[in-house]
């Protein structure tokens, strides 16, 4: 479980030395291996991803660049088992997502992933506190402390004051935050985004990225992020290029 979201809310007696002892024994989290993927399309095909080799450390922040049409989201696609590759295998936290049955794979991503899209897949007749709190009864969570924790979630990323709105009534940069609250809500060992910081302005992307920052360096969490922006690049772990569907050292 990602231990800071864990400690910050329910307050729990775990030392910073303990978390962060927990996070220095490095182990793989994410591992492609010679993951390809190609697309058919009238009788053409197009190779998106071509033998994609890589690891992720658990605790790390790692981002994903490259130019528009790189495979970049493909590849994080599949290594959120939201899309099957061609060919290659992809283990997280130590399974093999690649080879499970769909309804395994489904109960991995609820219990492990939070995934943040680009274009926020809000639930439109649903409030920005109802997204969130949907996403912790689907967990088992109880109701008392899922609307506790969605107010907090909702602090940390500046819209307490926008917890009854719809989405319709949220300009693009704060939909983006109600998504990033909805991936945190369950406590994922696994955050997945595609250009979390796209339409947000400096202010709010900036404190975006320090909360998932502190997610992986206190927590354990580990994160993967597609991105263009090059404000964050001085906070990651590690930054991997892809460029035609291959990944350049």
């Amino acid at each position: 479980m990602c231990l800071v979201s864990k400690n910050l809310f329910l307050k729990n007696k775990v030392t910073t030395a303990s978390v962060i002892k927990k996070v220095e024994v490095k182990t793989v989290a994410i591992t492609a291996q010679k993951v390809a993927m190609t697309f058919a399309s009238g009788g053409q095909s197009y190779q998106a991803l071509k033998g994609i080799n890589l690891e992720v450390q658990r605790g790390d922040l790692q981002l994903l660049m490259g130019p528009s049409g790189s495979g970049k989201t493909t590849l994080l696609t599949i290594l959120a088992g939201l899309l099957t590759p061609s060919a290659g295998k992809v283990f997280l936290l130590g399974e093999e997502i690649s080879a499970m049955s769909r309804a395994d794979l489904a109960q991995f991503r609820l219990e492990n992933i939070g995934f943040i899209f680009q274009s926020f897949n809000l639930f439109p007749a649903l409030t920005a506190a109802e997204n969130i709190q949907l996403s912790l009864k689907l967990k088992g969570i109880k109701k008392r402390i899922a609307r506790e924790k969605t107010h907090w979630l909702l602090e940390e990323v500046g819209l307490a004051d926008k917890a009854k709105l719809l989405p319709k009534q949220l300009s693009g940069g704060q939909q983006q935050r109600v998504a990033i609250a909805r991936a945190l809500a369950g406590n994922p060992q696994l955050i997945m985004a595609d250009e979390p910081t796209a339409a947000l302005d400096s202010q709010n992307g900036h404190s975006v990225i320090e909360l998932l920052r502190r997610l992986t360096k206190e927590g354990g969490c580990t994160v993967l992020t597609v991105t263009h922006d090059p404000r964050i690049v001085d906070i990651a772990d590690r930054v991997f290029y892809l460029e035609d569907g291959m990944l350049k050292n």
